[in-house]
């Protein structure tokens, strides 16, 4: 047996060490640009709920393969502006969504079932992030599979699977936003096959759900789906659309009635229907079935609106303000916003935790709730106030094409 001596160990101990740092070296060079690329992302994809922006940059010799996607053509833009001011030469291999060709020019979407779920994977056991109901617009982006990327009126990005979305091409998406429409306005109900509400059931029915409206049969409205199935509706559980949205008045107490009316609902990861809801999808519920369209998530819902309250003084609060909860700033850690309730007066709010329920903020009261009064963050105000993460049904109208400005999405 050969034995090795400590100066050939020395010596290979040394050329392992040069080696790491020259690998750590190259490392170090081959990624100059990331700074720049992650400056970009900052300014145009800060939320990667909302907006996506995932670019890497790989060295060729001389030269630096952009790869990666985008749904922002700005973004990419940017980024090779400053690549270029820069005299840096990159060959651009970005995909800027949407994908046409893979989608056949189908690059927008409507929701075809009463719910459809949104999960952060194109896979069925992935998390679900959101829901998108019956006759939702969606912008589509990408295919893998049977599966959908798209976006949501309020820009949440997720993947829908075939069975959830009627896709179509720009001429057939205007073409069905020109029909008459209808809204189911009870939480939930059915659609039948005849004006008769014991023949067969086309399909469920939730709060919200938008069909064609082709016509009225005695007590029942004739529907079409996305995808030109029909069906019948019974007048008492629905309203022609432009009707609903020109009743709408917008104002506290119609919202205390529509949350009152989902009461007890069950607690749902991602949802935002009458199926189910989390804290946040079920105040984005209430405000959407009285014409507002409102971010998706709690930590988005407070950057909108008007501060009311940041010191538990609920005197200030009206019916409709949306309180906050989570974990304040630090000096080593930012704020967590996790929870999101809405006031109904009488120092109480309703919010989904566990089921759809009432909590009181009375400290006298024997149901107080100190949990969620210990974690309490400030209230915001935002019915009727001028935000742009606020969609106004009765001023850009997703589903009908009117003479309103439609709503850039």
């Amino acid at each position: 047996m050969k034995l090795i001596t400590i100066p050939y160990l020395t010596f290979l101990l040394t050329l392992f060490l040069f080696a790491s740092c020259e690998e750590k070296k190259e490392e170090k060079e081959e990624n100059p640009l990331q700074n720049k690329i992650a400056e970009v992302k900052e300014n145009y994809a800060p939320d990667g709920r909302v907006a996506l922006f995932e670019v890497t940059a790989e060295k060729t010799g001389e030269t630096y393969i952009l790869k990666g996607e985008s749904n922002n053509p700005e973004a990419v833009t940017s980024l090779k502006e400053k690549l270029e001011s820069q005299n840096i030469k990159f060959t651009d291999s970005i995909q800027v969504l949407p994908d046409t060709k893979a989608l056949e020019d189908k690059i927008r979407g409507v929701v075809k079932i009463s719910v459809a779920n949104l999960r952060d994977e194109p896979k069925h056991s992935a998390q679900l992030v959101t829901q998108a109901t019956l006759g939702m617009p969606l912008k589509v982006y990408k295919k893998q599979g049977g599966w959908y990327y798209v976006q949501t009126p309020e820009g949440y990005l997720a993947w829908v699977d075939y069975g959830g979305i009627e896709n179509m091409t720009k001429e057939e998406f205007s073409a069905w936003k020109s029909q008459e429409k209808l809204i189911f306005t009870e939480p939930t109900g059915n659609s039948y096959s005849e004006a008769n509400s014991n023949s067969q059931t086309v399909s469920d029915l939730v709060a919200g759900n938008v069909l064609e409206l082709l016509r009225e049969q005695n007590n029942f409205y004739w529907v079409a789906y996305p995808n030109g199935k029909k069906a019948f509706v019974e007048k008492a559980y629905a309203q022609p659309y432009q009707e609903w949205v020109a009743s709408l008045e917008q104002n506290k107490e119609d919202l205390v009635a529509t949350a009152n009316k989902l009461m007890g609902l069950p607690y749902l990861w991602g949802g935002t229907s009458s199926k189910g809801v989390d804290c946040s999808g079920y105040t984005k519920t209430i405000y959407f079935l009285n014409g507002m369209v409102i971010p998706r998530d709690a930590s988005q819902q407070i950057r909108t609106g008007d501060i009311v309250d940041s010191d538990k003084n609920f005197e200030n609060l009206e019916k409709g303000d949306l309180l906050f909860f989570g974990k304040p700033a630090t000096d080593s850690t930012s704020e967590r916003v996790i929870h999101v309730g809405m006031w109904i007066g009488d120092n109480k709010f309703i919010h989904s935790m566990g089921e759809v329920h009432i909590s009181n903020f009375d400290t006298e009261a024997e149901d107080f709730d100190e949990y969620n009064y210990n974690r309490y963050l400030r209230s915001k105000r935002i019915l009727n106030k001028e935000d742009k993460g606020l969609i106004y049904l009765k001023n850009t109208d997703l589903f009908t094409t009117s003479e309103v400005e439609e709503v850039k999405m």
